[in-house]
């Protein structure tokens, strides 16, 4: 799992990614909003943008999932510096490419 936000923990989380291994996909929660729509991630190399439905566990947050095998995610781990999560209803996030994500993909695939 690799979270970002303020509090040190996935609780407190504003953008959390998480790997299902029963099904081989990658979660991709943002909280702060808990209406379908749409998540755009934004890498240095390229655009995805993913239907994001409210998570029934949460009080205020969306998902989206990718598959572990998808190569977008490569270009999440690799961008240089951030990469960047827009959701209908809230801040952008830039978010560090740290070295979690590519421990997510990998543990996933």
């Amino acid at each position: 799992m690799a979270w970002y936000g303020n509090g040190g923990n996935e609780l407190a989380a504003d953008f959390v990614m998480l790997c299902r291994p029963s099904s081989r996909e990658i979660l991709l929660l943002r909280r702060g909003i808990n209406t379908p729509g749409a998540m755009q991630i934004i890498t240095e190399t390229s655009v995805r943008i993913l239907r994001v439905s409210p998570v029934p566990a949460e009080r205020s947050a969306v998902s989206g999932r990718l598959a572990a095998s998808d190569p977008f995610l490569d270009a999440m781990a690799i961008t240089k510096g951030r990469f960047a999560v827009e959701t209908e209803g809230t801040d952008s996030l830039y978010l560090p490419a740290w070295t979690e994500v590519s421990r997510v993909i990998e543990d996933c695939r």
